[in-house]
């Protein structure tokens, strides 16, 4: 039923002053309010609609109507209706009993406020709050299925800008590589590349979160496109010679090239066939002929800034590369391999009219290498400040308003908009073994045996890719000389209780059925094949259309009738490699659209970010069509808003392996988390590389000998792993040397000592661990955690990059420096600190310098925390969790809920799972076990606790749950009062 209400306007003269009214329209939850004055660049219409106490819609447009269209991420949501929508001259105000939201309908301008009317989110003034230009998809965009409509071809760029207070700080965004964590004052490009993940959703301190529903390349901070050195400033090269700067090239031999540089710009290489006819071409305007492996290059001279400011550069850089200005090492050598080139941020305070000294150092790594330097548009220092978001195309500007109480009320709103998460197999918290890759099935068997005679715990083996024909990628059928009876290999690997995951790329060569297949469907995307390209095995193909939804039932189909049903569902989880997708390395935006476009749903410029979660659609529900309670689990490189209702995870794809690597992926993944994501992963170790770690193991397997770069492999390895024990997805992976542990290092190597020792820690927390995992479905959780997540308001917690929560009971410090046997750990205010291993006790709110040696890393527990700790295990379920020794750090209240199912299938969702909650009383020292709550099939019914206290005055030196002196108690499933 539609309440339309009309106010006309209403004129009344007091002191020559004109009060306008509103004029506002209501339908069942949906406010629109057409705006009055708009600016030639501003919203015509604004709509609010009301998703819940805590979620306001909002959309605008710069035409006179809305349009049509249906959202990717978002799931329908039942009618709400309790909010009151009243006016105030021209302002509409639209108040549910947890927020607000105010419209000047004069203008448009939108604030939203808490529900004591603190302001949360306040739009710009001036009519700056929405802007919006029409956008036209370019033709060299459209990729050669050009099968838009003109109004697939049209849309609207559109940028939202909000005030912010000087203590907000900002953090989300998907997952990216520049070792930032509070975005605050940043800027961040949001698209889909290998180790780059764009979600476009964006969390406050403040207790509120936006979700803008647009699939585009976007933008976070400043929305202009970085600049070309000479375009932001005077150039002048090493002599001072006004124009350029001077490029000096000199290959492996010494020959010398030298010559003027007006812009830093070889980030990109293209097809011949694309490349006709443009100067924009990348790589292809260095030197013609200079041979760049083995070679040195520079760039220097002198940049003269037009006006005073803290300007934001990026560095794009594949091989060696260090950055200088004034003679300051801005930016420390960083490497990265040729084929997967690198960015890195940095910021520098030049000076009007001066010319300051630029020194870009390079070492080029393979025949084809990559170096770009730009600069972000300068902006004032308050408007850098500010919330805001740019969108390329999208049909209108459409976002939500998310508020709660905690970080964890507004992530759980973005789940109920996006989707709850699922609750991932018990075997996914355990560890997983992977390489670049197991080229056969004897490979597969033998290394899981051999974990098994070693009794090192694991519980997953990884098929890489390439395990068919060489000319027959997307058959996803083994190659039978290399996997002669793939059923014997699954059962094999099941016998010996681990699990199987296999690598599915959206790829197809054109010479295979399903390739032919999907094409006869005009599912295929065909820009590549038009261009000729060859992937670096030598063969053409291109990526399906994951839009088309019969081109996802085909995909499943493909994957079903060849790997999953045929072998009988041997196949425990899939790995979908390259969901960006990644038709070709190293190409430029305008180029990768038109590689994946058009979709099926419109053009790849409107289109561009989601492709993973369709992608991921197809498999999620593929298998649960064919055997619907097997716990489904997808591993994808890409990701995108809602993937987590898909039962997927995230992993930061194809890193280098060093030290800035490592610490690049906890501020990844820290980010990826409070995406609203709750599963994410890396490559523990690294993938990619460094020639001189290869040349390291070579040396070492020929003679024996450690050299100092295999000593640092071996260590970075241990740190690595050290790291990864506490993240969700436990997970090693990488090009040679090889990955086992044992190859890694010999037995009684301290690496080798380091990385079993954090391995089986993790199997002794696995009742912490699955209880986590109930969490994430049943409470929106999150279980990897930037500390500003528990210990907001306590500011020094903002920005805080290299310590995090691991659940609620564990703060890891890893050590991501070589060398490094002590660090300095920050204790958040809000509690003391236990630490883990020794029990030593600190006050909260310090800085203390801690001891790591190389076979430990810091990790401290808050007060009031319960701690979990299982029997000892090789795999995820070889035993029951029974005994189950309970730490209880005194000092705070506390609880924790043990969660338990049947693992791997769906009952839960029937309701057919089991909880047992602890609630600590500091003040009487006591431990009250609750009833438990549930049953399911095997369930145990009677079992032990040791509960074990802690307290400032315990002293143990060891962490040994087996031997740790407590109270033990039987519990039979009812409540339980126990004093300690």
């Amino acid at each position: 039923m539609n309440r339309i209400r009309k106010l006309l306007t209403g004129v009344f003269l007091m002191l020559a002053l004109t009060t306008q009214a509103a004029d506002y329209t209501v339908t069942s939850n949906t406010i629109t309010i057409p705006v009055k004055s708009p600016t030639a660049t501003g919203a015509r219409l604004v709509k609010l609609q009301v998703v819940n106490s805590k979620i306001i819609r909002v959309e605008a447009t710069a035409t006179t109507s809305f349009p049509q269209k249906n959202s990717l991420i978002i799931l329908p949501q039942p009618d709400y209706n309790n909010f009151k929508v009243t006016e105030n001259g021209s302002s509409v105000t639209v108040a549910t009993p947890d927020v607000k939201a105010v419209v000047d309908a004069s203008t448009g301008h939108v604030c939203f406020f808490d529900r004591n009317g603190k302001t949360l989110l306040d739009e710009v003034g001036g009519g700056k709050g929405k802007e919006f230009k029409p956008y036209t998809v370019p033709n060299r965009e459209i990729g050669a299925d050009s099968r838009l409509t003109d109004e697939q071809r049209h849309g609207w760029t559109w940028t939202a800008t909000f005030e912010s207070p000087d203590d907000e700080a900002f953090f989300g965004l998907g997952q990216h590589q520049s070792e930032e964590l509070n975005m605050k004052g940043r800027n961040e490009d949001l698209f889909q590349y290998n180790t780059k993940i764009a979600v476009p959703f964006v969390l406050s301190n403040k207790n509120y979160g936006v979700l803008w529903d647009s699939y585009s390349y976007c933008r976070f901070g400043n929305p202009n496109d970085y600049l070309q050195l000479n375009r932001a400033f005077k150039l002048y090269d090493k002599d001072g010679n006004p124009g350029a700067l001077t490029g000096t090239y000199t290959d492996r031999d010494g020959n010398t090239i030298t010559r003027a540089e007006d812009s830093i710009y070889y980030e990109f290489a293209l097809p011949d066939i694309a490349a006709r006819g443009l100067t924009d071409v990348g790589v292809a305007n260095l030197p013609k002929g200079f041979k760049l492996n083995g070679a040195h290059v520079t760039y220097e001279g002198f940049i003269e800034a037009p006006e005073a400011n803290l300007y934001h550069f990026l560095l794009y850089y594949a091989g060696y590369t260090r950055v200088f200005i004034d003679g300051e090492e801005v930016v420390p050598e960083r490497w990265r391999t040729a084929w997967n080139p690198n960015s890195h941020k940095f910021e520098y305070a030049l000076d009007k009219g001066m010319r300051h000294h630029l020194l870009i150092d390079w070492y080029p790594d393979g025949d084809v290498s990559y170096c770009g330097l730009r600069v972000a548009t300068p902006r004032s220092q308050a408007e850098q400040n500010r919330l805001c978001i740019w969108s390329e195309m999208a049909k209108d500007m459409d976002y939500y308003f998310i508020a709660g109480d905690n970080l964890d009320q507004v992530i759980s709103g973005y789940r109920t908009l996006t989707g709850k998460a699922q609750v991932m197999p018990r075997w996914t918290l355990g560890f997983w073994q992977s390489r670049e890759r197991y080229k056969s099935s004897e490979e597969i068997e033998s290394t899981l045996k051999h974990f098994r005679d070693k009794h090192i715990p694991v519980d997953n083996i990884v098929q890489d890719w390439n395990y068919w024909k060489l000319d027959s990628w997307g058959s996803h059928q083994f190659e039978q000389s290399r996997y002669p009876n793939p059923q014997v290999m699954l059962d094999s690997v099941h016998s010996m209780h681990g699990r199987f995951m296999i690598s599915v790329w959206p790829k197809f060569y054109c010479s295979t059925d399903n390739y032919k297949a999907l094409d006869a469907n005009g599912w295929i995307y065909h820009q590549a094949v038009k261009d000729s390209i060859y992937d670096w095995l030598g063969f053409m193909g291109s990526f399906y259309d994951a839009y088309s939804a019969g081109a996802r039932k085909m995909f499943w189909k493909q994957m079903d009738e060849n790997l999953y049903s045929k072998y009988h569902y041997g196949i425990d989880a899939w790995w979908m490699d390259a969901s960006e997708p990644n038709v070709r390395d190293c190409t430029p935006m305008w180029y990768r659209k038109a590689l994946c476009g058009a979709t099926d749903l419109g053009s790849a410029t409107e289109y561009f970010n989601a492709y993973s979660i369709v992608n991921a659609d197809a498999i999620y529900n593929g298998q649960r069509s064919v055997n619907p309670n097997q716990r489904v689990f997808l591993l994808t490189r890409s990701g995108f808003a809602g993937e987590q209702c898909y039962s997927t995870a995230s992993w930061s794809g194809d890193i280098g392996t060093r030290w800035e690597d490592m610490r690049a992926q906890l501020t990844a993944g820290l980010s990826y988390s409070m995406s609203g994501i709750p599963f994410w992963g890396m490559d523990i170790g690294g993938f990619c590389v460094e020639n001189r770690y290869v040349k390291g193991q070579q040396e070492y397997d020929n003679t024996g000998k450690e050299n100092a770069d295999l000593k640092e492999w071996r260590e970075l390895q241990a740190r690595w792993n050290e790291f990864g024990a506490f993240v969700p997805l436990y997970r090693t992976h990488g090009q040679w040397p090889l990955r086992e542990v044992w190859n890694i290092a010999p037995e009684d190597h301290p690496a080798y000592k380091a990385i079993v020792y954090y391995d089986k820690l993790r199997y002794r927390l696995m009742p912490y661990l699955y209880s986590m995992a109930g969490a994430v479905h049943f409470d929106d959780y999150t279980p990897m955690r930037a500390l500003v997540m528990d210990f907001n308001g306590d500011s020094k917690v903002y920005d805080i990059k290299d310590q995090f929560m691991f659940g609620p009971a564990l703060m890891a410090c890893p050590v991501m420096k070589y060398g490094e046997r002590h660090r300095s750990v920050y204790l958040p205010q809000q509690k003391g600190w236990y630490d883990l291993y020794t029990n030593k006790y600190y006050g909260g709110g310090q800085t203390i310098d801690v001891d790591a040696p190389y076979d430990r890393i810091p990790v401290f527990v808050p007060e009031g925390s319960i701690l979990l700790f299982g029997p000892e295990m090789e795999w995820s379920d070889e035993k029951p969790a029974d005994p189950i020794t309970v730490y209880v750090y005194a000092g705070k209240d506390g609880s924790f809920t043990l969660y338990e199912d049947e693992n791997t299938n769906y009952n839960y969702e029937k309701g057919l799972y089991s909880t047992i909650t602890f609630k600590y009383d500091d003040a009487s020292h006591s431990l009250t076990i609750g009833q438990r709550q549930g049953h399911f099939s095997g369930m145990l019914k009677n079992r032990k606790f040791n509960i074990v206290l802690r307290t400032p005055q315990t002293v143990d030196a060891t962490l040994n749950p087996d031997s740790a002196k407590g109270k033990t108690v039987a519990y039979k499933g009812k409540k339980l009062v126990v004093k300690l």
